[in-house]
């Protein structure tokens, strides 16, 4: 109902305005024009010029428009995959998600190097992250070759960061070992925190979504999640 070209046109207090009903729209079906108004910390007219740049004439039109919308979500649920990352983020909107970050912001300030690596897909996010946080001022390499000869690596304080969703490839658990040998710190991201990698990481992050296998036995778990906390970290530190 809120269509993109109304909310281009969107000043600061529209927004406010339009994520709040975004966030509660159960709610709003049951307020006043008086109680969103307090509620938002605005003025009743303000309210009802928002509702006028929606095409509504009035509050009661908008929530009329709100009601039709509200069963057309309860007869067309997102679909399954859609769902499983609404609850993800859901989960990341939380202080408990800081605090989850905390440790690996801290290493990773203080790091000289930062390495980033992981195989197949997980060697794509790996070259990602390196080349993301070198775009945020921290630089960073990829490596997609678990092989890559690490017993000729000299560099002190530093941070790796591995990625894998089983969290139990066989080389890159060989190459976390040599890493570790080299007194690195290492961080990785996988899907279940009991994976072989998660319990040789320093620290994990664990996104906990349903693992898909398909065209005859390829990963196709989604790695949204990955990249959402690729991109926290490099913000955060």
């Amino acid at each position: 109902m809120f269509s993109y070209e109304e909310i281009q046109k969107y000043n600061e207090t529209d927004i406010r305005i339009y994520k709040y009903i975004v966030s509660d729209i159960d709610k709003i079906q049951y307020m006043s024009i008086r109680e969103l108004a307090k509620e938002l910390q605005v003025s009743t007219s303000t309210i009802l010029r928002f509702c006028n740049k929606n095409n509504f004439d009035g509050y009661s039109e908008f929530k009329e428009a709100l009601k039709k919308e509200i069963t057309l979500q309860a007869t067309c649920p997102p679909m399954e995959d859609l769902q499983e990352l609404s609850d993800f983020f859901t989960r990341a909107n939380s202080s408990a998600f800081e605090e989850k970050l905390l440790f690996a912001i801290d290493v990773l300030r203080k790091a000289d190097l930062i390495i980033f690596i992981g195989m197949g897909s997980s060697g794509t996010l790996a070259k990602y992250g390196a080349r993301y946080f070198s775009n945020m001022g921290h630089f960073a390499v990829g490596l997609e070759d678990a092989l890559y000869p690490i017993d000729s690596f000299r560099w002190k304080n530093t941070v790796v960061i591995a990625f894998s969703e089983s969290g139990e490839t066989e080389r890159l658990m060989k190459a976390i070992n040599q890493f570790k040998k080299k007194k690195c710190c290492v961080l990785s991201i996988t899907n279940s925190p009991l994976s072989t990698l998660a319990k040789l990481s320093d620290w994990n992050f664990s996104y906990n979504l349903n693992t898909k296998r398909i065209n005859g036995g390829y990963n196709g778990t989604t790695q949204v999640p990955v990249i959402f906390v690729i991109e926290t970290l490099a913000k955060r530190i």
